[in-house]
């Protein structure tokens, strides 16, 4: 019997119905992983200076983002975490669990899988396609792996909008028209190829290699000192 349909969460606004910028949208899910072990440690009041020590964002920049939503914090006081985190979940549509698919059971498809699984509390995996037949039917902590002709189903019957893909970048535009066409409107890859969709759907690229290597150029500089 299928899953009945979750409402899909609209884009992030600020208090003026404008849409907000890229870098503050990902700036958000810092303050809620903040937030979320600030409360694990019973921490009830939060300044910005703090969130500013925590995150490596500034003060400033902390009040500035916030603002744009409401006004949240007490001057001189500082920020209640629970009802910071509270409308912070809300602006960023993660009050309620989202639906994914992952597309691609290799190493990092299993280890992404996994990980959101027990770590990530916002996302749900809904399920793992690999068009591999020797992945099919292999189990990610209980989630069984699907051939690619069940995604377009899965994804029309749950009305599911987000999907990580973790393919080979031969496959990865092949892919990607596949989740278009069937509805899906954000994608993390982590395949290394540059992807085309049309305007409406977002494309967030996760190089590993690429962070890795821009990292050594970093430890190469201290040895020229």
């Amino acid at each position: 019997m299928p899953r009945e349909k979750k409402p899909q969460n609209p884009p992030v606004k600020d208090k003026k119905g404008s849409k907000t910028s890229k870098s503050l949208i990902k700036r958000l899910p810092v303050y809620l992983r903040i937030l979320d072990n600030l409360i694990r440690r019973d921490v009830d009041i939060i300044s910005s200076r703090v969130l500013s020590d925590e995150t490596g964002f500034t003060a400033e920049q902390i009040r500035k983002d916030l603002a744009t939503f409401g006004a949240f914090g007490t001057r001189g006081t500082g920020y209640n975490t629970s009802y910071l985190r509270e409308k912070l979940l809300k602006i960023t549509g993660l009050d309620k669990q989202i639906r994914i698919v992952v597309v691609g059971s290799g190493h990092l498809g299993k280890a992404l899988t996994r990980y959101n699984i027990l770590k990530n509390p916002y996302v749900e995996i809904a399920g793992i396609f690999d068009a591999n037949p020797d992945e099919l039917d292999n189990e990610i902590l209980g989630i069984k792996v699907q051939p690619m002709e069940d995604l377009p189903l899965l994804i029309k019957e749950q009305g599911i909008k987000v999907s990580m893909i973790t393919v080979p970048a031969e496959v990865a535009q092949e892919v990607v028209d596949l989740l278009v066409e069937n509805g899906i409107t954000a994608i993390l890859n982590f395949a290394p190829t540059k992807l085309r969709a049309p305007a409406n759907v977002h494309i967030h690229n996760a190089d590993l290699t690429i962070e890795l290597q821009s990292l050594i150029y970093y430890s190469l500089e201290r040895e020229k000192e």
